[in-house]
């Protein structure tokens, strides 16, 4: 809705200035003419309150050199209030023409820092995207060293595993060997002193020997 009413005042505003400045030049001729025209009144009547208090008559019929002196004098003061005004107001175009050129100058040397700060900052993004690029194939490089090395670790671990095991089995077939040469061993053992033993019973008498001999062959037979 005010957009709507925006638009339509636009468009009045820009139909009243079509309208009006084909005639800017007679409604100010028509100012300047009232102002006259007013000027004119007010001499009349000053002249006329003149006379009536004076009963003079001027040289002039009518007073119509009094009235041209008058008009020549308010014509030279509007022309001198008229170069008053274009002077104050050409000192200060001047003064706002100084500074325009004053922010052009300003600007222009902004501009030229910003472009300065534009290149050291896209000079700056370039190194950083190189540096960036770099790190990436550092990183990328890291990264399939580091799964190299757990591939090699991990067939580490499983060779150590494997290591591990055989290394246990062959305690444990170690340790079998030794517990069944350490049952050799004392079966030996009691082999011989079971030897001495009858070395000894065939060192005495025969008969008695005789029949504890074949008493120990029977037993060692069982």
């Amino acid at each position: 809705m005010e957009s709507w009413k925006s638009h339509v005042r636009a468009e009045l505003f820009h139909r009243d200035c079509r309208e009006r400045d084909p005639f800017s030049g007679l409604y100010n001729k028509v100012s300047k003419l009232e102002e006259m025209l007013a000027f004119h009144m007010k001499l009349w009547e000053d002249l006329d309150t003149f006379r009536s208090k004076t009963n003079q008559i001027y040289p002039d019929e009518g007073g119509t050199l009094y009235l041209r002196v008058n008009e020549v004098e308010f014509l030279n003061q509007q022309l001198k209030q008229t170069i008053s005004e274009l002077t104050s107001s050409l000192y200060l175009k001047e003064a706002e023409l100084q500074y325009c050129h004053s922010q052009i100058t300003r600007y222009r040397t902004e501009a030229v820092l910003f472009a300065q700060g534009a290149s050291s900052l896209k000079a700056d993004l370039e190194e950083n995207e190189y540096q960036l690029e770099c790190q990436s194939k550092e990183l990328t490089a890291l990264k399939l060293e580091h799964q190299t090395q757990k591939e090699e670790l991990t067939a580490l671990n499983s060779q150590k595993e494997q290591l591990l095991d055989r290394w246990l089995e062959e305690k444990i077939e170690e340790a079998e060997r030794i517990n069944r040469h350490n049952a050799t061993l004392e079966r030996w053992q009691r082999l011989a002193g079971r030897l001495k033993k009858r070395s000894r019973a065939w060192s005495r008498p025969l008969q008695p020997c005789v029949a504890n001999s074949s008493s120990e062959i029977k037993t060692t037979e069982s």
